[in-house]
């Protein structure tokens, strides 16, 4: 029933969501039509800007998924639901603006547009702050609320007691501990009886929710419990602080039928990584196309400067180790590669990475398109491949991989990118060190939105030339 109850919310805050986006689109074109009284120009009827508000309501029925705006909201803060809130509308928004932009849509009113975005984002904050002062009024009355019981006495159960309760407005009551085995009740603690007899106390006890607190070696004691829970339709928590913590995220997923508790570092939202995946293939096909004239002038000045092929191609290291073949403009002479050994006592740059600024292997064109990445370009075919994202730790080649700390190979868990944060924080102004540090980070903390800052943050990192060589 609480089941049912949750996803009747969640279908209607849903629903609520898609009302107010539809409702905020009249309202803006209103007020967007009054400033065609002081000036401005006056708008075509609202009818020819209805496919607008078609493509928001479909995207924001992905992205709202992909930003887990609707996750469990009882436990969550308005801070972070706001938070996504804006970062779905502003994704949305993006590519609004992007797919007029391509569509050479000049009729389309940008000002209408950002009011249109501006009073959904109003609206929507403001439906979220009215739900959560009416829920909480109501949970202070004493309805809407979930009843738990703890299994074991110990250290966690008190603090997972704790913990719950003292967060009035997540309505949880918590009714009593069951003891477990070799338990022995604290004196003043609330107790409903022993797990054995569990059957019984979800029988006459009014419990929505059973959380289970054992250690590793008493995992099997309560499957039995567990299986008891189930025929009665409670919902039953295992608390897993028996593994150790960790950077990986963990997550619960079913193959075939059987149960798997998945730990990774790396991210595993597959909608986020689709979402990642559209943009690396529309961003790059795009960036091709329009510099193709570009590309045609830089491979013909790279053929009359020197000797040799127009592109370099060199093995690279991918995600988890997988090699491919990476390709650049040739901005060396054809055989640099074989005088690297004789330059290594002159490398600037620390662990098993080679730079160096005033390389004598770099053509004067090669040293034009380094301060300008765009020696880089033809990597977006990389992307294309699927070898590389638009943005990820840099690609680095076999040799340095097998020189790599255990630690280090951690960049491998994330597919390379032609930007990242080691390009907008200085690039070879940084050691390998903090590059390394750079790029872990970015792996813990990776979001679609942390992409496109990222992508942003490039452009004037790229025309100021921050740290090329």
């Amino acid at each position: 029933m609480l089941r049912q109850a949750a996803r009747l919310v969640d279908t209607g805050l849903k629903l609520l969501d898609l009302a107010i986006l539809s409702a905020a689109f009249p309202v803006a074109y209103f007020v967007r039509d009054r400033f065609s009284e002081v000036g401005l120009p006056g708008l075509f009827q609202i009818e020819f800007y209805w496919p607008i508000l078609a493509v928001t309501l479909l995207l924001w029925i992905g992205a709202a998924r992909v930003m887990r705006v609707y996750e469990p909201y009882r436990t969550r803060g308005l801070g972070t639901e706001l938070g996504r809130i804006v970062r779905t509308l502003a994704i949305i928004g993006g590519l609004v603006a992007a797919a007029s932009f391509v569509t050479k849509q000049s009729e389309i009113s940008r000002l209408f547009v950002g009011f249109y975005f501006g009073t959904a984002l109003i609206l929507l904050v403001a439906s979220r702050i009215s739900i959560r002062v009416v829920a909480r009024r109501v949970r202070k009355s004493g309805l809407n609320t979930r009843s738990f019981a703890v299994v074991g006495t110990g250290e966690l159960a008190q603090e997972i007691v704790r913990s719950l309760t003292r967060r009035k407005h997540w309505g949880l009551t918590f009714a009593g501990h069951v003891l477990a085995e070799g338990d022995t009740p604290r004196a003043g603690a609330k107790v409903l009886g022993r797990l054995e007899d569990l059957g019984t106390i979800l029988e006459t006890q009014v419990l929505d929710e059973v959380i289970f607190t054992v250690s590793r070696e008493r995992l099997d004691a309560i499957e039995s419990a567990m299986l008891v829970c189930e025929e009665l339709g409670v919902a039953a928590r295992v608390c897993l602080d028996f593994f150790p913590r960790r950077l990986a995220q963990m997550s619960l997923e079913e193959m075939d039928g059987m149960p798997f508790l998945t730990f990774s570092t790396a991210p595993s939202d597959s909608l986020a990584l689709l979402l990642k995946r559209m943009f690396d293939l529309t961003f790059s096909l795009a960036t091709l196309v329009f510099f193709s004239p570009l590309l045609l002038i830089i491979g013909l000045a790279v053929k009359l400067e020197s000797p040799g092929p127009v592109l370099f191609r060199q093995r690279r290291v991918g995600l988890n180790g997988r090699e491919f073949v990476l390709y650049k403009f040739r901005s060396m002479r054809a055989d640099a590669e074989s005088e690297q050994a004789a330059l290594s006592h002159r490398n600037e740059m620390n662990g098993p990475v080679f730079k160096l600024s005033d390389d004598p292997r770099v053509t004067r064109v090669g040293r034009m398109l380094r301060k300008a990445s765009l020696d880089e370009l033809p990597q977006f075919w990389n992307v294309l491949r699927g070898e590389m994202s638009v943005v990820g730790p840099r690609p680095p080649i076999p040799a340095e991989v097998k020189r790599y700390e255990r630690r280090e190979r951690r960049r491998l868990s994330m597919k390379p990118g032609i930007t990242c944060v080691w390009q907008v924080s200085g690039r070879n102004d940084i050691d390998f060190d903090r590059w390394v540090q750079l790029d872990l980070a970015y792996i813990d903390n990776w979001s679609f939105w942390h992409d496109m800052k990222i992508v942003l943050k490039t452009i004037p990192a790229v025309i100021w030339g921050r740290g090329a060589r």
